[in-house]
Formats: C-alpha cells, structure tokens, sequence
C-alpha cells in the first residue's frame, strides 16, 4: 500500500514526499533517525544526542540546530514506524486561537500507511525509556546501565545510585529513591558492581534457559504447538460466540419487559443499545480469533520470534545499557540484596513451558535456576 497523500502536513525529518504527496524515506536523513533511535537506546539523552547531531553539523528540517524538545519529539513520533496520526490538537472555537491537546482516544491513528524508518520494535523499546525516571552523572552523557530498570522490591521505587568516599576511594551503589526521600522504606543498598555482576550472569542463565527452549522446539516441530493454539483459540471463540447470543437474547427480550411496563421506553433503549454493543464487540473479537487461527495454520505465526532477541546475545560478556533495555523489564531489589528480574517477553517464557508440559515433557528447575527439560516417562 502507498499511503494516503499528506499533502496538508509539513515535512518530518527523515521523510520526503513523492510526487503523489505520499511520505517516502529520505535516506540521506533517515541514517540519522536511525542513528538517534540507536543513542536512545544506547543511554543517551536527548541533551547529549543534540549535541552530538550539531557538532556533526545535521540540520533539522528548517535548517536550524537541534535542541532538547526536538530530539524528543522524533523519538516519540509514530510516523518513523509508519503510522500517520493526525487530529492531536483543535482549538476550542473559532473566536479561541490557542490550541489545545487532544485526548489521544479522539486521535487519527492510520497504521502502516507508508514505509517505515524505525522497526516497531526499537520503538516500543525507545517509549518505554522515555517513560522511565533516570538520572546522569554531571560529567556524563549516558544514563547508567541500571537507571529506571532497578527498583525496590519492597516499595516500588526506582534505586538511586550514590557515590561514597573513604579516603582515597570511590564506591558507587544503589538505594531506595524512596527511603533517601521519606526514610519510608529502608535503604536496600547494594553496590553497583554486585547489582551489575547478578544481574550479567541472572540474564545468561536466561538466555541459556531460552536456547534449551528453543532446541526443543525444534525438535518436537512447530505442529503440535500449532494445535495447542489452535485448540486454545477455539475455546475462546466457542465462550465468545455464547456471549454474543446470550446479549442478542437478552436484547430480544427487552421489548416485552417494555410491553409488561417492567423497563421504562428510556431503559429499554439504553439497555438496547447496550447489549447491542456488547454484541458487536464480540463479533469482531470473534473475526480476530478466526485471523489468527488462520495465521498458525498458514505458518505465518511469528509468536516466538521473541527468543531471537535473547539467543542473539548468546555470547555476551559485559552488561550494557543497549542490553539491558531490549531483554529486562524491570530488577528488583530486596533488602538482604537478593535480586530478581523480570524479563522482556516473561509471559512468552512462560506460556512455552506451559505448552512444552502440555506436549508430555517434564521441565525442572535446577537450584542454580537452569531449566532442564525430558521427555516424561509414559505411566
């Protein structure tokens, strides 16, 4: 598909217009989104990547330098993943000048409508940073490699790193925002290097844990997992479709509760209209359900495409920031220093063990949290 024509909105950096008015990559530029994406993900700010996009001489689409708000509105645009999304703002009247913002629920969102820079992907990953409370050292231009990935496991809070010296020496570590705040919660200190150490090798265990996943995937074949779904996906839409005719009885019904004045004209068109709804809704829940069942059958299903980005780092040697952000959610810190992580695409994980067991494989966790996975022994 094309695209619509976008003849009524300014250029986007990274983007040009062909002579239908359809947005199409300027590549020139679109290296430099994707150089942008890349530092965000990397743990630079939007301060250290202006800089380093003027100091490289990059202009913005006026032709002006970069500044703070700019840099954060291109890593925030839907347009680099292709989508089109128009009607953010209005203004009140006619006789009101100033705009005000939208709620995004009145937005115009037109998904895939021209080729996209960034990856979907690498976006989600980059508006979950954005969203995320982290700090930088004064001398730095990168966050650190925990900030906003660490919390409290006790209160919620993200950890603060603080320095301390004693004498000629500088130790760094981590503590509860909120103890330091309100002294609410106790300190759950634990140096930097332990925290960093833990979570290094807490994240190999994983990424072996889901290489052994995928060996058995591979082995038992992709059509018993198909059937699985298959399988799950009819039973929702078989309680789905009794849903909807339960509300199209219901809403049969109502007339004649109208006629024996039970319900009032005023309440039965409201509770017409209601089960009417409700019954549209489960109609389209019911059209998904039957395109993915399409989909596994097709093979065109890429649900476990996620153990792809924990395999790719099968040989990793050092935490980094860029590593930290695509494979952890969040890392939890107790006060007797234990750690626990939650990782990108645990449900996933999960939902694979579960069917492996479905499948007559037994799945054990090993003390050291290695799974080791056999065939069950037939009774």
């Amino acid at each position: 598909e094309a695209g619509i024509p976008v003849q009524y909105l300014e250029r986007s950096f990274g983007y040009t217009k062909d002579e239908r008015g359809v947005f199409v990559a300027d590549e020139a530029e679109a290296v430099w989104v994707r150089k942008i994406y890349e530092m965000a993900a990397d743990g630079y700010t939007p301060a250290s990547i202006k800089r380093y996009l003027n100091e490289n001489g990059v202009k913005t689409v006026g032709g002006v330098q970069w500044v703070d708000s700019t840099v954060f509105r291109l890593l925030e645009n839907e347009i680099y993943i292709g989508n089109l999304v128009q009607g953010k703002r209005t203004t009140p009247n006619h006789k009101v000048k100033q705009e005000v913002v939208k709620p995004e629920s009145d937005w115009i969102r037109i998904e895939k409508n021209h080729e996209p820079i960034i990856s979907d992907r690498d976006f989600e990953i980059v508006q979950r940073l954005l969203g995320m409370d982290t700090r930088i050292s004064p001398d730095s231009d990168m966050v650190y490699n925990l900030s906003g990935i660490a919390v409290c496991a006790d209160c919620g809070s993200p950890m603060t790193r603080k320095i301390t010296t004693a004498g000629d020496k500088k130790y760094a570590y981590y503590i509860c925002s909120n103890h330091k705040l309100t002294k609410q919660c106790s300190q759950h200190s634990i140096s930097v290097s332990l925290l960093e150490d833990t979570v290094l090798e807490m994240l190999k265990l994983h990424i072996k844990n889901v290489m052994n996943l995928e060996e058995i995937l591979d082995y038992i074949g992709t059509i018993p997992f198909q059937q699985l779904d298959v399988k799950s996906l009819e039973a929702r839409k078989q309680k789905k479709l009794e849903e909807v005719e339960k509300c199209k009885r219901l809403k049969t019904s109502l007339y004649e509760d109208m006629k024996d004045g039970i319900l009032t004209k005023e309440e039965y068109l409201e509770l017409h209209e209601a089960y009417l709804k409700k019954a549209k809704e489960g109609e389209e829940i019911i059209r998904q359900i039957e395109r993915d069942i399409a989909l596994i059958l097709e093979e065109k299903d890429d649900k476990h495409l996620w153990m792809n980005y924990f395999t790719e780092y099968k040989d990793i040697k050092e935490l980094t920031r860029d590593v930290v952000v695509k494979l952890i959610c969040e890392v939890r810190v107790s006060e007797n220093k234990e750690v626990e992580i939650v990782f990108d695409f645990d449900d996933c994980y999960k939902q694979l063990l579960e069917s492996v067991e479905k499948l007559g494989y037994q799945v054990d966790k090993e003390p050291g949290g290695q799974l080791n996975i056999s065939r069950r022994e037939a009774v």
